[in-house]
């Protein structure tokens, strides 16, 4: 029998935790929740993401219905490290440099994927978009895991970003199962850049600096 129960109703827990120095009891919870098919959210390098065990492919359904989105425009994921990276997708020499100057940073790098990926999380090419954020909560809830953690941004109304904890916690209510309060993120999301046969193509300028790939 499962510790925690999944809401069927009701708003999601909205829990405070340390985004420096994350308490292992409160990473413990939110992991509990992931691995029970939950969807979470919790603060990042740039915003606030929601996301799931990238292994459990009901959650994935969750989220992909809360975004209005389809398979066909698959989530990117958070790994823990490089050597994370290096399980879920095929790096090259090139690609591997690259990476190891800028992350732990504000960026997503499109890779292609290996098999260890649900095909869910990959496009058409066989691609996907993977992050490793220069924040200590999602670090710690992939650690603590064990899996890569679905990584989308929580957008408000309006269209825009999720910079605070709150917020978003009364906008989603009962759509996700725990929100996890680290205070205020930077709010403008990470610069997505594809590495595909290594070269470089910038997808999206966010926050990440881009200028050595022009």
């Amino acid at each position: 029998m499962p510790r925690f129960v999944l809401l069927t109703n009701g708003d999601a827990m909205l829990i405070e935790i340390n985004p420096v120095n994350p308490q292992p009891r409160k990473i413990r919870q939110a992991v509990e929740v992931l691995r029970e098919g939950g969807v979470i959210a919790y603060p990042t390098d740039t915003v606030y993401g929601i996301g799931c065990d990238i292994m459990c492919k009901r959650a994935i359904q969750r989220v992909y219905r809360l975004k209005h989105q389809t398979p066909e425009q698959p989530f990117s994921f958070i790994c823990a490290d490089l050597t994370d990276i290096s399980t879920y997708a095929k790096v090259t020499n090139y690609q591997y440099k690259m990476m190891r100057r800028l992350l732990p940073g504000p960026y997503t790098f499109i890779l292609e994927g290996s098999r260890l990926v649900p095909k869910i999380m990959l496009n058409r090419r066989k691609e996907a978009g993977i992050r490793v954020p220069d924040h200590p909560v999602c670090l710690a809830l992939v650690l603590g895991l064990g899996n890569p953690v679905i990584t989308t941004s929580a957008k408000a109304q309006g269209g825009g970003d999720f910079s605070d904890a709150s917020l978003l916690h009364d906008h989603y209510k009962n759509q996700i199962d725990l929100v996890l309060d680290g205070g205020p993120v930077a709010g403008k999301p990470s610069s997505v850049v594809s590495l595909i046969g290594d070269e470089p193509e910038i997808l999206r300028e966010g926050q990440g600096d881009v200028s050595m790939f022009t």
